[in-house]
């Protein structure tokens, strides 16, 4: 195999491809990228065994071939060649070696065989496809996986659940994420195709990964369906994963109905209040607590260790005074949601869960379960 390629375009997929690549692996392929080298392409391919990333790249091949190099380190190298290098690779008469030179840079890595790296989706017949915008699928995840949970024993809250719904008699499709203490929903007009999907939890991993090459894509971004594995593809990209197998909880059981209590406040003031007032709460618990009253809410923390804070901002509350304890941590994520100047808080009683909403868009709901403080 010999091929040749612009620094530029290999970093710029190696960038996109190697963050797959677990730094501790047990399975030395796994540690690998596939090289692909035809007439004028380049394919690199990697993959943990329940992810993988397909890119495609210009580059001219004097004998094309296939080889798998250390990912990790090839990106290094890469990354650490000059702007506007030429990158030379040829692989040796028994493949176990690949040179790579640039100048007057020579390097020799070691090559494992291409028959064992694992290859996923290639032969899979994808049963449900839709498109969506680029910038709607980057809204979507954006507004639900900081509810996406981390504790493993509950491993179908590890990602976040895309499924077809119905609000109000219009056909949605629908995110949500929770891990138990917070839950986010958001919902877009039904693509065309997707009508008739099943409901999938994708992995937390794929979607950082897919949320990373999102700022890069082109117009639109085609999703399609097995029963467990989902892929992504857009210009020379195709990302596929494995789906979580297990039930997402019905989640509607979360979301309050009858919390009467109205309380308007300015996202942006009310999100840096508390970050200032949660300076002072205790480390464990983050609790800050929120003193309603009719035009004014104080929000105070305290801590054993490091004292007390307190701060005054204006709202609107449409019920008599009230006391209400968050996580603050969670409150500011939600509050970094809110595009509009208008936040809505429905309230019930201090130890029920609290729907938060933009004012001006209803596509995002939120809910977090108050704390005792």
């Amino acid at each position: 195999m010999k091929f040749t390629i612009d620094r530029a375009d290999l970093l710029r997929s190696l960038n996109h491809v190697h963050s797959v690549v677990e730094r501790r692996n047990t399975i030395p392929i796994l540690a690998n990228v596939l090289l692909l080298a035809d007439a004028d392409t380049l394919s690199l391919t990697t993959t943990d065994m329940d992810l993988e990333i397909v890119e495609s790249t210009s580059a001219k091949a004097s004998q094309p071939g296939a080889t798998t190099v250390p990912a990790h380190t090839l990106y290094d190298i890469v990354r650490k060649l000059p702007d506007g290098s030429s990158i030379e690779f040829t692989s040796g008469a028994n493949d176990t070696t690949l040179q790579v030179k640039a100048g007057k840079s020579t390097f020799r890595l070691g090559c494992l065989p291409t028959e064992d790296f694992p290859r996923m989706g290639s032969a899979d017949k994808f049963a449900y496809s839709f498109k969506l915008p680029a910038a709607d699928l980057r809204t979507l995840i954006d507004r639900t996986r900081f509810a996406i949970s981390n504790e493993e024993t509950r491993y179908y809250l590890n990602g976040i659940y895309l499924h077809a719904a119905e609000n109000e008699g219009v056909s949605v499709l629908r995110a949500v994420a929770t891990d138990g203490h917070r839950l986010a929903r958001f919902e877009m007009p039904l693509p065309e195709g997707a009508g008739d999907m099943p409901g999938v939890i994708i992995p937390r991993k794929a979607i950082n990964e897919i949320r990373k090459l999102i700022d890069e894509a082109g117009d639109s971004i085609e999703i399609s369906l097995t029963d467990n594995k989902l892929k992504f593809s857009f210009d020379h990209i195709t990302l596929t994963t494995k789906l979580i197998d297990g039930t997402f909880p019905d989640y509607e059981r979360v979301i309050p109905k009858n919390n009467d209590k109205v309380l308007e406040v300015n996202p942006a003031l009310l999100g840096s209040a508390v970050d200032r007032v949660s300076t002072i709460s205790s480390e464990k618990s983050r609790a800050v607590k929120l003193t309603l009253g009719g035009k004014t809410m104080t929000l105070s923390a305290n801590s054993p260790d490091s004292g007390s804070a307190s701060e005054e901002i204006e709202i609107h509350f449409n019920a008599g005074p009230m006391e209400i304890g968050f996580n603050s941590a969670y409150l500011m994520d939600v509050t970094k949601q809110i595009e509009g100047d208008g936040c809505r808080m429905s309230l019930s009683d201090p130890a029920s869960p609290t729907i938060i909403q933009d004012a001006s868009d209803t596509s995002s709901l939120y809910v977090l379960m108050p704390m005792r403080v």
